[in-house]
């Protein structure tokens, strides 16, 4: 029998890379900051905060955020870090009958890394024309603009409101010229070639940010993550000496009470929580994985929730600031101005940016802005897609140019896909994916499942045990009452209210999508939430032993997982012969 040569068994040892580890705790936070930290913060928290009450609605924000952001912020990243595996292999060693939550997290994040990166492309071609020596969302006379096109300083001159059956240039520019808009999802018309080459322009920086994990990530955001409060604080400090600025800000923070009574105000904080904080969908459990064992994550958690909420409520004082200037140029009240979504950043903000002395200026910082908190979000999902999946298969893809290869072919199936959403009719697509693929009903089923595996099967005070192990910090009972209570409790509740409030796809509240989209749109949705029950299924016929058995032993967690310190003297009081 030939004996195998134990150099070469050695060599090829070698070539399996290390998984590595963040190169210091700075890193870890400035990426899951950058996560957390994107445009939801910029164009969604300060509308929902004028629409549903003012300062009121910061009641119901404080509130899930106290029994559902902390709490599962806090689980999620102390179980990467401690089981050391991203979030598909995460279950394998926590309950291996739940790795399907892992998988529908994944389906859900390649959703989303078809879809975001078009918002990034939109931005930087409105960068591209921040450079003209005349903004030309500035004023009408384009070869795209209408009969109903009127210039700014005529509709402040004769008092028109925006509700009038004049049209502004912001609105045509955004309408018209970007996007060309087709009369729905049937009729998907060209491709947007500018559209597409700044696509294409994202889809590299994002690449060449990644491709080396850990390493090129922990660098890169020290720039990505960092440099997007420079701009807010110069839009901000901008936004407040404007005329009318006093204005947006009362409209924006006064109180009233009487919308706290209406569920919808509790589901939109439910929403804006679990999309702003990251939760739900396995992204911070695969960057908590990359963290060292003693790393505080229990700190790191408390600083990033409040770093998170109070961008939030900041980005919400430059916003409104400048569209209160805007509604006292044109002598309306906010409400005829106010956007969220893409409204507010390709259509309200330049419209009002066009009316400042340098316009060019402003252009530029905000969709700097916009640019930098996007792309740091969309290189956090596509790493929280590229991590499980070598993670599956480590002895194959740790291997010298196997992640860059993978991430190659990933980024490739992303743009081939996203082509259809910077077509003509491309928006309309993009708002299904959106809608279905990554919805709030999806991230509330995952939430509440997490909480009552990791609460009842795997154990609370299990749980607590290993985050003072870590940490050497014992968590609240709160977190332990959270975990197995309270927030299933809310997720379920929450859940059940969307479904309840579901109204059929539309757009512009004009277009009605057709019956197919709605029917592949929740397709998709399944696509994802299916992989809970069809994997747990799977694992049970494929085991062995009684059903009782196969139960028990896939509830059970990983042999290799590292010993607490409370078992570590459970073991040590045992007597040899006991042993």
């Amino acid at each position: 029998m030939e004996l195998v040569n134990c150099e070469e068994v050695k060599g090829r040892r070698k070539k399996i890379k290390e998984r590595g580890q963040w190169n210091s705790n700075i890193e870890f936070l400035l990426v899951v900051a950058g996560n957390i930290v994107g445009l939801g913060n910029v164009w969604r928290f300060p509308y929902l905060c004028y629409r549903n009450g003012g300062g009121a609605f910061l009641v119901p924000y404080v509130v899930v955020v106290v029994t559902c952001g902390i709490p599962l912020f806090l689980l999620e990243s102390a179980m990467g870090q401690y089981t050391q595996q991203a979030s598909i292999t995460c279950w394998e060693k926590l309950c291996p009958i739940a790795q399907g939550i892992g998988y529908t997290g994944v389906i859900m994040r390649v959703y989303n890394c078809m879809s975001y990166i078009v918002i990034l492309a939109w931005a930087l071609l409105y960068l591209c024309f921040s450079f003209y020596a005349k903004l030309p969302w500035a004023s009408c006379g384009h070869t795209w603009n209408t009969e109903n096109c009127e210039d700014f300083d005529a509709l402040n001159k004769y008092n028109q409101t925006i509700n009038s059956s004049l049209t502004s240039p912001a609105i045509e520019f955004w309408e018209r010229r970007v996007l060309a808009i087709s009369g729905g999802i049937d009729k998907l018309g060209s491709v947007r070639w500018e559209i597409l080459l700044c696509a294409i322009a994202m889809w590299v920086i994002c690449y060449f940010c990644i491709w080396k994990g850990v390493k090129s990530t922990g660098k890169v955001v020290y720039f990505t993550a960092t440099f997007p409060y420079v701009m807010l604080l110069v839009l901000l400090i901008r936004g407040l000496t404007l005329p009318g600025a006093l204005q947006g800000i009362v409209y924006y923070l006064k109180p009233e009470l009487t919308p706290l009574l209406d569920p919808q105000v509790w589901m939109e904080a439910v929403t804006q929580v679990f999309f702003s904080f990251g939760v739900g969908g396995g992204v911070l459990i695969s960057l908590g994985s990359y963290n060292p064992y003693n790393n505080n994550c229990y700190r790191n958690c408390f600083w990033l929730c409040l770093l998170n909420a109070a961008t939030s409520l900041v980005a919400g004082f430059a916003v409104f600031s400048v569209l209160g200037f805007m509604a006292h140029e044109y002598n309306v009240g906010i409400a005829e101005v106010a956007e969220s979504g893409p409204g507010l950043a390709f259509i309200a903000y330049p419209q009002a940016v066009a009316m400042m002395p340098l316009p060019q200026l402003w252009a530029i910082c905000f969709f700097i802005m916009i640019i930098l908190l996007g792309l740091d979000s969309q290189f956090v999902m596509m790493e929280g897609v590229i991590m499980p999946v070598i993670d599956l298969a480590p002895t194959v893809l740790r291997r010298p140019g196997r992640r860059e290869l993978l991430l190659l072919v990933f980024s490739l199936f992303c743009f081939s896909m996203s082509i259809l959403m910077v077509t003509e009719g491309g928006i309309y697509v993009l708002q299904v994916f959106d809608y279905y693929g990554t919805n709030a009903s999806s991230k509330l089923f995952l939430s509440s499942l997490q909480c009552l595996i990791m609460g009842w099967i795997f154990g609370s005070e299990r749980m607590c045990d290993v985050i003072e192990d870590m940490t050497g910090v014992r968590p609240s009972r709160f977190f332990s009452f959270c975990w197995r209570y309270l927030t299933p409790l809310v997720c379920t509740v929450s859940l059940i209210g969307a479904l309840a409030n579901y109204k059929p796809l539309t757009f512009n509240r004009t277009y009605t999508y057709p019956g197919w989209v709605n029917v592949l749109g929740w397709m998709m949705t399944l696509s994802s939430g299916l992989a809970v029950p069809v994997l747990a299924v799977y694992l049970l016929c494929t085991g062995k032993g009684s059903l009782k058995q196969r139960c028990i032993h896939l509830c059970q967690c990983a042999d290799d997982l590292p010993l607490t310190r409370k078992q570590r003297e459970e073991l040590s009081k045992l007597t040899p012969d006991a042993l």
